[in-house]
């Protein structure tokens, strides 16, 4: 999976659509060295959905495009009937990047000894989620749909030194909670590009 983050969000919409429901989603990138670190994608599914999509699964040949289906994912059914999905990619940045060669990617840039920026546009992110064109009846059932659910973006280090999002009470990380409706009905307000820069030693 790329770290092409914002890119993905529109994916994410159509999935979760697609499965007649929708999940709380949150990526974090831990900045392990000038020249390595770690995405983790958590995607967590209600229990009613989980078991709706359950019930359909054998009725489509979508193969990859379901929930968890992703090469590497780890999913774990819980005692209440929902269900996390774990996505864990780790190496070196330009491998991680090269995942998904067509996205630009997270960008890294190592601005002095062992402190690292992270930065991406938020212009896909802010593109074609709205819901201009789609009937009052689309418009009830996304808001139904999303509502109460969010994607967090997060983005750790041993310190982070600037951000443009909110850090962390440790001082260790910053993120962005982004509300699925706000991306929806294009009331998100977003900086052209989110950014954390981090120290990693």
């Amino acid at each position: 999976m790329s770290l092409n983050i914002l890119g993905k969000v529109a994916g994410i919409l159509a999935l979760t659509v697609g499965l007649a429901g929708c999940m709380d989603v949150t990526m974090e990138i831990d900045v392990q060295t000038e020249t390595t670190g770690k995405m983790t994608t958590t995607s967590v599914m209600g229990a009613d959905v989980y078991a709706m999509m359950k019930a359909g699964a054998g009725s489509d040949d979508s193969g990859d495009d379901g929930f968890c289906k992703e090469a590497g994912a780890t999913l774990t059914e819980n005692a209440d009937g929902s269900a996390t999905c774990l996505l864990v990619v780790e190496g070196p940045f330009a491998e991680l990047n090269d995942a998904d060669a067509k996205d630009d990617g997270a960008k890294f840039e190592v601005v002095s000894p062992g402190v690292v920026k992270v930065s991406f546009t938020t212009e896909d992110m802010k593109g074609e989620l709205g819901t201009e064109g789609q009937d009052e009846e689309t418009k009830a059932m996304m808001q139904q749909f999303f509502e109460g659910h969010s994607i967090t973006i997060r983005i750790k280090g041993k310190e982070v030194v600037d951000t443009n999002m909110t850090k962390a009470g440790d001082g260790k990380s910053a993120e962005i909670v982004i509300p699925f409706l706000d991306l929806i009905n294009g009331t998100v307000e977003l900086p052209p590009e989110l950014y954390a820069t981090v120290k990693v030693n």
